[in-house]
């Protein structure tokens, strides 16, 4: 149902399931990172009414924290996730200490729940941010925090054309490939292809940039 991104490593599309709603992956915390995307697979439909809520727990710590939301409305985001700095170095420690040694691990939790419970901890979240960066709106970073993913209205969702859901997911995936299969390279012993996060952050801008100019261009995409 999900997929996540870090950059220089492999897509994640396989969580551990923790119940029919909730989901887990493990991300080992060295190399470091502070990013992260998460994505519903193609084909990927969630029931009406509904988002998945993203969390990330970061030991020693056994709290989960809310980090945003993705839906059927908006099919990803990319979220900065802070405080991983102590663990990190633990992590990079123990690699060059032990390189077979298991890496401490950070892990990203799903959850799909009612949409009016996600709104809620999303407008939470942002009284938050609100309160401790006044001036900022959106991730002075470019990056998108899922806060804005989720609408009030999302209930219509069970009328929306599920057919026409699915196009228009197939034309934005469509869209992001061909931006970022140039920026594709290969890293480690086995030549895994990877993408730079930094490339999939300059699609995110300059797709929503072409939304907000021309919101009909992707019903448009490949007509003709």
């Amino acid at each position: 149902m999900f997929g996540v991104i870090i950059s220089g490593r492999p897509v994640l599309t396989e969580p551990q399931a923790i119940s029919q709603t909730q989901f887990a992956f493990q991300l080992p915390a060295h190399p470091s990172f502070n990013h992260i995307v998460v994505f519903l697979l193609p084909g990927t439909q969630l029931p009406p009414d509904t988002a998945a809520a993203v969390y990330v727990q970061i030991p020693p710590s056994s709290d989960f924290r809310f980090l945003g939301a993705v839906a059927n409305e908006k099919q990803s985001a990319i979220f900065k996730v802070d405080g991983l700095d102590a663990i990190a170095r633990e992590a990079a420690a123990l690699a060059a200490q032990n390189p077979g040694a298991q890496i401490p691990a950070v892990t990203l939790g799903i959850s799909v729940e009612p949409v009016a419970q996600v709104n809620a901890a999303m407008q939470a979240k942002q009284a938050e941010k609100a309160q401790a960066t006044p001036a900022a709106v959106g991730g002075a970073d470019g990056s998108s925090s899922g806060l804005e993913l989720v609408r009030a209205g999302a209930a219509n969702t069970a009328a929306t054309n599920p057919a026409a859901v699915k196009l228009l997911a197939q034309r934005i995936i469509g869209n992001a490939f061909n931006f970022l299969a140039s920026f594709s390279g290969n890293a480690g012993p086995g030549g895994i292809e990877v993408v730079p996060l930094k490339a999939f952050q300059d699609w995110w801008q300059k797709f929503e940039k072409k939304v907000e100019v021309d919101p009909s261009f992707l019903v448009r995409e490949n007509q003709g």
